[in-house]
């Protein structure tokens, strides 16, 4: 093997794990800014600077655009789906009282439903062990929260019905969206297809934020800091890394990378913010990495055959 083969091959093997730690962050970066702004305003403003710099980076490298209207229709409904569906509901929901521990475990279950809905939509097939993993992964998630669970029923009560329903929908939204960029996504160029998602999602979030919202911000530095993170490394990073692995993986597959995220988010609460770790949630941890693993691990030959020869 060549060095730029091995490169290559090293790049595409720690994408997965850089990937999991950039999105891991946005709830880091949602804890900094959104006091000093409103949700779909901060999501706006995040989206539309990334889209920019998308935008240009696609001229600098001259990079070919969506064909037609087709192409740029497409785009435009992953990024509805994606950022102001996925996104809007996770931040609106934890800004109207939702515990953001208890809006992880609601969107945690996006791996289980796209795996369902793709085997329908998209052909894929998850032989038994694999759908082991995808019920590990669950488990995981919860062990990994329940101590913040337990805290957050004991300090607030009942669950805000607004909340709870915001994270649904972008549950829905993270899913739909996911089943739909890996179907319609492969065809349209990486970059610029990504900046047409980005405009698509902010002058949807502009719309509602202007009805809805004051549009006013807080310019103080945590916010600015929060703001130059979630659009650099995670809007910008961290995304087309997602979008890159949907194009060399299953949906299902990518999907289940969404388990590791509460418990590296955990992980990084615990050395950021000094947030107390327990035992409970470390055995989390592994069982979450034990459930992705499977989902991840290539079928048997016997499990390959059988899934092909299936009608």
């Amino acid at each position: 093997m060549n060095a730029p083969a091995a490169v290559r091959g090293a790049a595409i093997t720690v994408a997965p794990v850089v990937f999991v730690l950039l999105w891991s962050t946005g709830f880091v970066g949602a804890k900094y800014g959104l006091p000093y702004a409103e949700p779909f305003t901060f999501l706006a403003l995040r989206l539309a600077l990334a889209g920019v710099l998308l935008a240009g980076l696609a001229a600098v490298l001259r990079a070919a655009w969506p064909a037609g209207r087709e192409q740029a229709g497409q785009a435009g409904v992953a990024g509805l789906l994606l950022h102001a569906g996925y996104l809007g509901g996770v931040f609106f929901a934890i800004d109207h009282g939702l515990p953001a521990s208890v809006a992880a475990v609601v969107v945690s279950l996006q791996p289980v439903l796209t795996a369902a809905l793709a085997t329908r939509l998209l052909g894929e097939r998850l032989v038994a062990v694999q759908w082991l993993g995808l019920v590990l992964g669950v488990g995981g998630v919860v062990l990994v929260l329940a101590p913040g669970l337990a805290r957050a029923a004991g300090e607030a009560g009942a669950l805000p019905p607004i909340g709870v329903v915001s994270a649904l929908v972008a549950l829905l939204c993270g899913t739909g969206g996911t089943l739909w960029q890996k179907k319609h996504g492969d065809d349209i160029p990486m970059v610029s297809g990504t900046a047409v998602q980005y405009a698509a999602a902010a002058l949807a979030l502009l719309a509602v934020a202007g009805v809805t919202e004051s549009m006013t911000i807080e310019w103080t530095a945590d916010f600015v800091l929060a703001l130059a993170w979630l659009v650099l490394p995670l809007s910008l990073g961290a995304v087309l890394l997602l979008l890159f692995l949907l194009r060399r993986g299953s949906a299902s597959g990518v999907s289940s990378l969404l388990y590791l995220v509460p418990p590296a988010t955990a992980v990084e609460a615990y050395f950021l913010f000094g947030e107390e770790l327990p035992l409970l949630s470390l055995l989390g941890v592994v069982v979450t990495t034990v459930g992705v693993a499977l989902v991840l691990r290539p079928p048997g030959r016997r499990a390959g055959r059988r899934a092909t020869m299936d009608p």
